[in-house]
């Protein structure tokens, strides 16, 4: 029997892509529907996707404008698409991906399968050491100012089902219901917080910039994730060609050089004496500058290296004071270990890779907390910093699994350049 469906989609593949924003969490969107709510009627709300997908008329509602504050003092501006559009997109994905990825550069590292900010990271510390300058740019709002004509053309070029095509442009043209419940139509830009967003973002910088810049500046490595990108120049001169050729090509893009964000970089080390202004710059949560390190012979040098940023390292300590620690006295240490060493187990795993005594800052600082919690809890140390301090030593002797940062720097045979993994 024919089917009566416009488009041929699976209910496996739906099925599938429920999973992975099961996986991903996430909040509600304009419909206040929550996944927990979603799943009471879960059998219902997949078919009723599935139904209006394969139909053509399914249509995705307003995404929903969620304010954050960004490390900087600034406020980044989120679209939270709801349940049911999340699993949409997640269909749509799921199909169009990997034909595209193949074709992304692989020095593209944001939101990949297989890519990772640490492999970016990795890469761009080992171009440091032997390239002596660095372009580091950053775009205005890119997620916001991405051009649909554009976009569209590099999706049409890649994306042959009609069904994916015409579900990605009434996604692009998806309205936003803004923090005071305005409507507010969309006719540029892609919701920062959508599913599919991010793999849109990578496609449209893989024509803007990788393609471009591998062309007409071969010799000059990049590393990119999203829309945060540096690159490796071998002279001053071809650095200060390349940030205004980089500018020029935004543009023409549509997109926009951030002119205080922008900058040369001279990475400065033992081996490069020139007098620079600048020489650090930060990348994904970690900032390369000079720094001090032991050669293979154990003597002291000066090797330009990344290392948690202290803007990164201010923000895990402000979320530490949100735990309120020292009026937790009711809880047991084996408690708040439950609660938050999955939250310091995740910084230390990606913050500690590259040197890692950077991070002995914040062990310091959770110390002083978990100190105070104790002199709080137990009578005998109230007063007594030192023997509160003391406890804590002989608890994380005893048992230093209970929080990462007890057994992270016992091994003190790691360098300060090392990776730890």
């Amino acid at each position: 029997m024919a089917s009566t469906k416009s488009f041929d989609i699976s209910k496996q593949l739906v099925w599938n892509a429920y999973k992975r924003v099961k996986a991903n969490k996430g909040a509600a969107g304009v419909d206040r529907v929550t996944l927990s709510t979603f799943e009471q009627n879960l059998k219902g709300n997949l078919y009723k996707i599935w139904n209006r997908m394969s139909s053509g008329s399914y249509m995705p509602p307003a995404v929903q404008q969620v304010n954050i504050p960004k490390k900087d003092g600034g406020i980044r501006s989120l679209g939270v698409p709801t349940v049911s559009d999340r699993v949409a997109q997640m269909v749509v994905k799921m199909l169009i991906e990997p034909g595209i990825d193949r074709c992304f550069h692989t020095d593209s590292y944001g939101y990949r399968p297989g890519k990772s900010a640490l492999q970016a990271i990795d890469k761009t510390r080992q171009r440091c050491w032997r390239m002596d300058w660095v372009v580091e740019f950053d775009i205005k709002g890119a997620f916001d100012n991405i051009d649909h004509d554009l976009l569209m053309k590099a999706v049409r070029h890649h994306v042959k089902e009609p069904w994916a095509l015409l579900y990605i442009e009434r996604w692009l043209k998806a309205p936003t219901l803004t923090v005071d419940s305005t409507l507010v139509p969309r006719t540029q830009g892609t919701p920062q917080g959508g599913v599919i967003s991010p793999l849109l973002m990578n496609l449209f910088m893989h024509y803007a910039f990788d393609i471009w810049i591998s062309k007409t500046s071969p010799k000059c490595p990049f590393a990119r994730y999203a829309d945060d990108a540096v690159v490796h120049c071998h002279s001053e001169a071809q650095a200060n060609y390349l940030l205004r050729a980089i500018e020029v090509r935004l543009k023409k893009c549509k997109l926009t050089m951030h002119p205080i964000k922008s900058k040369i970089v001279y990475c400065k080390d033992s081996n490069r004496p020139l007098a620079y202004p600048i020489k650090e710059f930060t990348f994904l949560g970690f900032t390369f500058r000079p720094r001090k390190a032991n050669n293979k012979e154990g003597k002291l040098f000066t090797s330009f290296l990344p290392a948690a940023s202290n803007e990164a390292l201010k923000s895990m300590r402000s979320r530490i004071r949100t735990w309120r620690l020292s009026v937790r006295t009711p809880s047991t240490l084996a408690e708040l270990s439950r609660l938050y060493n999955p939250i310091l187990r995740g910084w230390f795993q990606y913050y500690g890779c590259f040197y890692p005594t950077q991070m002995r800052k914040l062990a310091d600082y959770l110390e002083l907390r978990l100190g105070r919690w104790a002199r709080r809890k137990y009578k005998r140390l109230a007063g007594h910093k030192r023997k509160s301090s003391q406890w804590l030593r002989h608890v994380a002797q005893s048992r230093p699994s209970l929080f990462i940062h007890w057994h992270y720097f016992e091994d003190q045979r790691l360098g300060n350049g090392s990776r730890m993994i």
